[in-house]
């Protein structure tokens, strides 16, 4: 009876650590996705990730978005075809899986606000 009971605890945590780990490398592999996308679209102007600088100087870095990535209509405006007042920004359209990559990546990015 011991070990019955010790096999079905080992057993449940067994399937929970499978669920949980595929469930982590599901999200990176839709933070991968994000990241090549922008790099693909975006990159010849803007960094795309952690660190380094922006090639155009009037494209900011996207880790310092901040609150503009909370905008609740940024993931449709990038669906609808995402256009700015800058010249020099050409206009893409994501489809709705690609939108939510690209902002789930740019979430996961965003430098923290220093707190003085």
């Amino acid at each position: 009876m011991f070990r019955n009971n010790y096999m079905n605890k080992f057993s449940y945590a067994l399937v929970l650590t499978i669920i949980w780990s595929g469930g982590a490398y599901a999200l990176d592999r839709e933070l991968q996705r994000g990241r090549d996308l922008l790099e693909t679209l975006c990159a010849r102007c803007h960094a795309v990730g952690t660190t380094g600088r922006s090639r155009h100087p009037d494209a900011p870095p996207f880790r310092t978005f901040g609150e503009k990535i909370y905008d609740d209509q940024l993931g449709q405006r990038l669906q609808d075809g995402l256009t700015t007042i800058h010249p020099d920004m050409p206009t893409f359209v994501f489809k709705q899986r690609d939108a939510e990559a690209a902002m789930n990546y740019l979430q996961s990015i965003q430098q923290k606000k220093d707190s003085k």
